[in-house]
C-alpha cells in the first residue's frame, strides 16, 4: 500500500457518505485528480490550479495549453478537468425535454440557458420550429463573433428551408455577463426577422444569455413590429 493510499480511500469514502457537501474546492480538485494522477499526491497539484486560475469554476473553464502550464498537470488531468464541463452541460441537455412547444420566453431560456455552460467565446444558436412551437433542430450558426450582427442572413433562411420551419428562436450569449441586447443586437434582429419574413416565417424571439440568467427580446419589447402586408385591391 503506497503512502497515499489510506488517505485516498478515507475522501472516497467521505465523498461516497455525504457527496460534496463538506468538502471545500482543494478537497474537490484533489478528489478529482485521484482519477487522472493515480500515484502522485493531488493535494499539491489542487493547490497549484488554484493558485493560478483563482477559482473553482475558472479551473474548469481553463484552456488546454492554461492548464498545461501549471506545474504537474498533465495530458491526463488536462483531458479530466476538461471533461466535467462537457459532461455537465451533456446532462442538462439530456434532462431538456426535446418535443416539448418552446412557446413562451420562459420555456425559451430553459431551453437555451444549457447550451451556453462553459462557453469561452460567443455563439448565436438558431432553434427551428414547426407550426406547433415544438423544435425541429436547433444548431450554432455563428461563433467567436462579437456580436449578433455577424449572423449571416442567407444561413438562416436556408436553415429555415430546409427543415420547412415556420418559427424561428434566435439564442447567444454575452461573456461580459450582462444579459442586455446592444445596439448592434437590436439592428441584426430587425434585419433577419425581415430576411425569414419574405420566406413565410415568424422569428418568435431573440434570447439572450449570460451568467446562468437571459432576457427575451420579444417578451421586453425590443423587436420591431413587422410592417403590415398590404393586399391590392381587387
Amino acid at each position: 500500500m503506497g503512502v497515499h493510499d489510506g488517505h485516498r480511500s478515507r475522501m472516497k469514502e467521505r465523498f461516497r457518505g455525504h457527496g460534496l457537501e463538506n468538502f471545500n474546492d482543494i478537497n474537490a480538485l484533489e478528489l478529482l485528480l485521484f482519477y487522472a494522477a493515480p500515484r502522485r499526491d493531488t493535494n499539491g497539484m489542487a493547490h497549484a490550479l488554484l493558485e493560478r486560475f483563482g477559482s473553482f469554476s475558472a479551473v474548469l473553464e481553463a484552456n488546454e495549453q492554461e492548464l498545461l502550464a501549471v506545474p504537474g498537470i498533465g495530458e491526463n488531468a488536462v483531458t479530466l478537468l476538461r471533461l466535467i464541463p462537457e459532461v455537465s452541460r451533456r446532462y442538462l441537455l439530456d434532462k431538456t425535454p426535446s418535443n416539448e412547444p418552446i412557446d413562451s420566453a420562459e420555456a425559451a431560456g430553459r431551453y437555451f440557458i444549457p447550451r451556453f455552460m462553459y462557453e469561452t467565446e460567443e455563439i448565436v444558436y438558431a432553434l427551428l420550429l414547426d407550426a406547433r412551437k415544438r423544435p425541429i433542430h436547433c444548431t450554432a450558426i455563428s461563433r467567436g463573433t462579437v456580436d449578433a450582427a455577424e449572423v449571416n442572413a442567407r444561413r438562416l433562411a436556408e436553415l429555415a428551408l430546409q427543415y420547412r420551419a415556420s418559427a424561428v428562436i434566435l439564442a447567444h450569449n454575452h461573456r461580459s455577463g450582462v444579459a442586455l441586447p446592444s445596439v448592434e443586437d437590436e439592428t441584426s434582429t430587425a434585419r433577419l426577422a425581415r430576411a425569414l419574413d419574405l420566406l413565410g416565417v415568424e422569428l418568435s424571439d431573440h434570447i439572450i444569455v449570460a451568467d446562468g440568467d437571459f432576457i427575451s427580446m420579444a417578451s421586453d419589447g425590443m423587436m420591431e413590429p413587422l410592417p403590415a402586408k398590404t393586399g391590392t385591391a381587387g
